[in-house]
């Protein structure tokens, strides 16, 4: 890949999407367990029209960070809305509530910690009132799970989006399984292929952070 190229072309793109001061502290925040990390400035923009085009007016999402994509899903849904995010590390979730804070949308996000395997689960054991899109990016090993979560946690017609879901090509090499996380996406792609509660395609992205792509799917 042509990295001078592909400099130009992310130019291009991100120039289609306004980040504020809010926003660009919660993209280069240092101080969480593993910065550099978070979704791109394109796909927190997709991720807001998404859930915009959805009219969603609750979203889940698995793995918080800084804040970054919870800020882009949370003014998509406005102050009427809710969004849970579940974070496994209490740090990174101090980190994106002062985030959340700055960027004037922290009354209507929840920040629920510990393991997703573990939160998702009570949410469907409270009998949780369905979401309208779920984004999963948190560790990528469990994402078959995952993935089963969100389809008890939404209704018909909810919108499911996969990040990372590529991962450099790694999910197609014979030694995928030696790679928890590439078999974890893997997995999930053939979950969705498979399984009659899915409806879903994938995008492959080229970028600052290589080579990956992200999964869209809606719940039938």
């Amino acid at each position: 890949m042509d990295a001078t190229r592909i400099g130009a072309v992310e130019g291009l793109l991100t120039a289609l999407v306004a980040e504020d001061d809010a926003l660009v502290a919660a993209r280069t925040a240092t101080e969480v367990t593993t910065p550099g990390i978070e979704v791109s400035p394109t796909l927190g923009k997709l991720l807001h029209l998404l859930a915009t085009v959805r009219g969603a007016r609750r979203v889940l999402e698995f793995g918080t960070l800084a804040g970054y994509s919870t800020i882009w899903l949370a003014r998509a849904v406005g102050p009427g809305g809710r969004v849970v995010s579940l974070e496994l590390e209490r740090r990174n979730a101090a980190v994106a509530r002062r985030h959340l804070e700055a960027a004037g949308v922290s009354a209507w996000v929840d920040i629920l910690c510990g393991p997703a395997a573990s939160t998702s689960a009570l949410l469907v054991e409270r009998a949780t009132e369905p979401f309208d899109l779920v984004l999963l990016d948190a560790d990528k090993a469990p994402l078959p799970l995952y993935l089963d979560r969100a389809a008890a946690l939404t209704r018909p017609g909810a919108v499911v989006v996969i990040d990372n879901v590529v991962r450099g090509g790694r999910i197609a090499d014979d030694e995928a399984a030696s790679d928890p996380d590439a078999a974890g996406a893997r997995q999930a792609l053939a979950t969705l292929a498979s399984d009659p509660r899915w409806d879903a395609t994938a995008l492959q992205t080229v970028g600052p952070k290589g080579w990956d792509g992200v999964a869209v799917a809606v719940r039938r």
